[in-house]
């Protein structure tokens, strides 16, 4: 911002505060207006949004505690002085008139009377404007030369189904001003994730870039499925028989066909059977399906049922398969 900006705008005056009010009614004071007045809200409506631009120029300018001391002190001089770049309307004036007309050399052969008012820190003004202040600076916007500034993030959350997490897909959201955004959602996606869009945040005040949306994802669980990196893992319920024995099950993938599986003779529960590339498919890589096995035993037996297991347990081995286990704990 031009310092001459500062002798001739009263930002008080514009967001209707008073000199001495507190960063959080200033704060408080701002956001009413800035909804009230917000682009958005007022499409097509050039008044609102030059007074969009004004509140938020006044708002950047005291929130800051440092430009608000610089605004104040600069205020305190009164609304003589002229802060013109060489060459321009201000004819020869430029710097050299603020030393001009405050030590009695006015540019260009004019002197200047200024009213120095009781409470202005003006080595902070001086040191301010020439290697400690805002000029020069890339912050951008009504600071200086460094640029406009760009607009604030806005940050949000959206819960999606675990199909959509996984294979990604394309959504459509709405800001809390009612505005609908498409986002494309990345296939892989995972729980807690956070997807930056770029422009899709609060509008510059002043010109600059748009402010991003940051995205947080929820992910809802899957009844069968889990993640696990970009491996899908499902369990898989075999029955005795198919595990002592052997057998072909069908496994189900995520949103395809089932796919058929060999299970070897003697597979315990626990063992994992990996099913190459049917897991989560993304642009770093595709996952495996990884079915695990787990017996199944049945609640209830028939007499014939019941005769048969305890005829196969008096057959089988008299070993006990913890055995193992219990030596290891006592290691």
């Amino acid at each position: 911002m031009a310092s001459q900006d500062w002798f001739d705008k009263d930002f008080y005056q514009v967001l209707g505060v008073s000199k001495d009010v507190s960063d959080a009614e200033l704060k408080k004071v701002y956001r009413k207006l800035a909804r009230k007045y917000h682009p958005d809200s007022n499409a097509g409506d050039a008044a609102a949004e030059a007074k969009f631009k004004e509140i938020s120029e006044a708002h950047s300018v005291l929130a800051d505690p440092e430009q608000r001391k610089e605004y104040d002190a600069i205020r305190a001089m009164g609304s003589g002085a002229r802060f013109t770049a060489p060459g321009g309307a201000g004819g020869a004036g430029g710097f050299d008139d603020v030393f001009g007309g405050m030590f009695g050399q006015g540019g260009a052969g004019r002197s200047q009377s200024y009213t120095f008012q009781q409470g202005g820190d003006y080595d902070d003004l001086l040191g301010g404007l020439f290697g400690g202040g805002r000029f020069g600076q890339s912050t951008g916007g009504y600071r200086g030369f460094g640029g406009p500034t760009p607009g604030r993030d806005v940050t949000a959350t959206t819960t999606l189904d675990f199909i959509t997490a996984t294979k990604g897909d394309q959504v459509t959201l709405q800001t809390a001003e009612g505005k609908p955004i498409t986002v494309r959602i990345p296939a892989g996606v995972s729980d807690g994730q956070k997807i930056r869009l770029r422009g899709k945040g609060h509008p510059s005040p002043d010109g600059g870039e748009a402010g991003d949306l940051i995205l947080t994802v929820n992910v809802r669980k899957h009844p069968v499925f889990e993640r696990d990196g970009l491996n899908l893992r499902v369990t898989v319920p075999v029955t005795f028989a198919e595990a002592a024995l052997g057998a072909t099950i069908q496994v189900p993938t995520l949103g395809g066909d089932p796919v058929k599986l060999r299970v070897a003779p003697g597979t315990p529960s626990g063992r994992v059977l990996r099913v190459k590339g049917r897991g989560v498919e993304t642009k770093k890589g595709t996952g495996d399906l990884l079915a695990v096995v787990q017996i199944a035993v049945p609640s209830h037996l028939s007499k014939d049922a019941q005769a048969a297991v305890e005829a196969l347990a008096a057959a089988l081995p008299d070993e006990n398969p913890r055995d193992e286990l219990l030596a290891r704990a006592k290691g």
